[in-house]
């Protein structure tokens, strides 16, 4: 049995939790494999919208395995508050969610490092949504980090020892620490960390190879999107984690030989939250109206999302990158009512034309080159069958499969889950 990866092609935001939520009924397993609770995974079914930063999206189908794999970096208190609204929701999610001994731990100093740094690069600054995901990241490269499973054996004084190697750096820089709130954080950190033990905490690559082997299948699920990756991304504009494919190896234990279907998640158009280059962003009032209607503000931060063209120059590269079988393409409503679409096929630099994704993306220097289509002009919210869609969206997706190289699989035309068309030539699991 395969193991396979859904993940996001853009700047994250794509869409990835609504199509876990749909694809879950056909797997056994869905996995997280990297990313922290900067994740927002927004789900809507029953009239009810939910959005889930460090829970897998695949707890809502019974009978589902979850779990939340060694390369996610975890905080105790977010988690707690999250799964404590869910299961006051109805999710029993003790029964089904179980958390990786390897997960390493995002602890109260991590916050005040992240809001450190970004205040220091000035300018300069990244953009995080200051959850301390970063040096979290960090001090697991540099072999400092702290666990999950290290709550099982010695916890404090291991706590100790971070909390004022933390602190020394934090003097260093010449940031304020008000150890009022600091002490008062560590208490609820603390009794976060007393409410996960209730959790099932495993050695999840064992556990994830094993279920393979029974013929267990597994969906792996990845936060933010390609263009974040931090090997691979915009850098320095990107997350600290790899959200491509191999993430799913590194993140979950699963060798690359167990890996199946890639399924690579895109918008009809691109966004892009907090700092960094945005070839095709619009200025005007057509990016306006795409964030308008995309409704695209952040689901955890409440940021307003910059928009703009889809990028077809990025979005092979992360199609290579990945290896992606298959793409699905989300919020194709949005577009419902444009004369015109516009795709950037090619960026022009320094007068030369090239379709390939540069070292560095600097706006000042990239010219995207535009092909126009003609929009559909038809709302296609209420469509189930792909039989039904309008003439001039068929002549879209066309056009991306040939730019692509790629099947399209899955269409979404709305937010709920019921607003999906899997069409005819998608390669899926059977339903469970």
């Amino acid at each position: 049995m395969k193991a396979d990866v859904l993940l996001g092609l853009q700047w994250g935001d794509e869409g990835k939790g609504k199509v876990v939520d749909v694809l879950t009924p056909r797997y056994d397993v869905v996995a997280r494999f990297q990313g922290g609770p900067n994740a927002g995974h927004t789900l809507e079914f029953e009239g009810k919208k939910y959005v889930l930063r460090s829970i897998p999206s695949g707890v809502f189908q019974n009978g589902n395995l979850n779990v939340i794999g060694s390369g996610v970096v975890l905080d105790p208190v977010l988690f707690a508050e999250e799964a404590k609204a869910l299961e006051a929701s109805g999710v029993n999610l003790k029964e089904v969610l179980k958390i990786a001994k390897k997960a390493h731990l995002i602890l109260p100093t991590h916050r005040l490092l992240d809001a450190a740094n970004e205040s220091a690069k000035g300018k300069a600054k990244i953009g995080t949504t200051g959850k301390g995901i970063g040096p979290t990241y960090t001090d697991k490269i540099s072999r400092n980090g702290l666990r999950l499973g290290d709550t099982l054996n010695d916890f404090e004084s291991r706590y100790k020892v971070a909390r004022e190697r933390h602190l020394g750096m934090l003097k260093s820089m010449g940031a304020e620490v008000d150890m009022e709130v600091l002490e008062k954080n560590e208490k609820a950190f603390m009794d976060a960390i007393d409410y996960i033990k209730g959790y099932e905490i495993i050695d999840s690559e064992h556990m994830l190879n094993k279920l393979l082997d029974g013929g267990q299948s597994i969906l792996c699920e990845g936060a933010q999107g390609t263009l974040l990756d931090v090997d691979f991304g915009s850098y320095p504009f990107v997350t600290s984690s790899n959200t491509v494919c191999a993430g799913a190896c590194t993140g979950l234990g699963v060798a690359p030989r167990r890996i199946g279907e890639v399924f690579g998640i895109f918008k009809a158009y691109c966004t892009r939250v907090g700092s960094g280059p945005f070839p095709t962003e619009l200025f005007d009032q057509t990016g306006q109206t795409l964030r308008d209607l995309g409704h695209e503000y952040g689901a955890v931060t409440g940021r307003e999302r910059r928009c703009g063209w889809i990028d077809l120059v990025a979005l092979r590269y992360a199609i290579m990158i990945n290896g992606v079988t298959q793409l699905i393409m989300m919020k194709s409503d949005v577009l419902d009512g444009f004369d015109t679409i516009k795709a950037c096929v090619a960026y022009e630099i320094n007068g030369e034309i090239t379709r390939d994704f540069p070292y560095t993306v600097d706006d000042d220097q990239i010219k995207p080159v535009y092909a126009e289509l003609p929009g559909w002009k038809t709302d296609m919210t209420s469509i189930s069958d792909e039989s039904r869609l309008p003439e001039n969206f068929k002549a879209y997706i066309e056009f991306l499969e040939h730019e692509l190289d790629t099947p399209i699989s899955i269409l979404s035309v709305g937010p709920d889950r019921q607003q999906t068309i899997v069409r005819e030539k998608a390669v899926l699991p059977s339903v469970k």
